[in-house]
């Protein structure tokens, strides 16, 4: 799995003209899900993303997480994470999950994470999405449940 992470003051997303979802302080997640994933890599997305410590303690310093800070979470999949430009400069995307395993998955780590006390709010799998977010910092973090990053 691969996921970008921006700390956010506040997130929405649109499908079409219909804002879906929408969150104030906490992490936007743009989650993309490879046809190698597994629930290892559900799990550690997960634990991952609520504990990443990056908010701000009373001293200023990035040590305080999601679960820290009772902070929200848009999760949007994006499959293009797995986009491959090596050959060429047209991205293929053979590397990204099927959509039935992608949206599974995906569905997985947004439980994982409401399981774990996160309030956590999706964007639509399949769908053309405008995302509309104020990066905090800004704060942008890539991680990969493999060891590719």
């Amino acid at each position: 799995m691969r996921a970008v992470f921006q700390r956010v003051k506040e997130a929405k997303v649109f499908v079409g003209s219909d804002e879906i979802a929408s969150i104030g302080t906490g992490g936007l997640v743009l989650l993309g899900v490879g046809k190698e994933d597994t629930d290892s890599d559900v799990a550690y997305m997960a634990d991952k993303i609520a504990g990443l410590r990056v908010f701000a303690d009373y001293e200023g310093k990035m040590n305080l997480s999601l679960l820290d800070i009772s902070g929200e979470v848009l999760v949007v999949p994006q499959f293009t994470l797995y986009g491959d430009v090596k050959k060429g400069k047209r991205p293929g995307f053979d590397g990204a999950a099927p959509p039935e395993k992608g949206e599974e998955l995906y569905m997985k780590v947004v439980q994982s994470m409401r399981d774990m006390g996160l309030t956590v709010k999706t964007g639509a799998f399949g769908e053309h999405m405008m995302v509309s977010l104020v990066n905090d910092g800004p704060v942008t973090i890539l991680i990969s449940s493999s060891k590719e990053f």
